[in-house]
């Protein structure tokens, strides 16, 4: 004689199932996306935001930066801006220190 399963036992299957449908469609999705990111990057990395010819690294006083050299723009990574004021404040206030008495 077959067992037969009851409601809640098929509502607990199908619940699981749904579950395991949902996380593999997130991990699909996650996947997905994390491809769509790095051909992106690949796309655009070293390339100018303005006219999209590559850029080169060119030394500023120790600091790498990006420049383009097509449409002569500048373009500065994370940290750059404040490390470049930095370093030009300093030459300032050596510079203003000579005129102090």
């Amino acid at each position: 004689m077959p067992v037969v399963p009851s409601d809640k036992e098929e509502e607990y299957f199908a619940r699981l199932e749904m579950e395991q449908r949902k996380k593999r469609e997130e991990e699909r999705q996650k996947k997905l996306a994390e491809e769509e990111k790095k051909r992106l990057q690949e796309l655009h990395y070293m390339h100018c935001p303005k006219c999209g010819m590559k850029l080169q690294e060119i030394d500023y006083k120790g600091i790498r930066i990006d420049k383009c050299f097509n449409c002569n723009g500048i373009w500065l990574d994370a940290g750059e801006m404040e490390s470049i004021a930095q370093l030009e404040k300093n030459t300032l206030t050596r510079l203003f220190s000579i005129f102090k008495l």
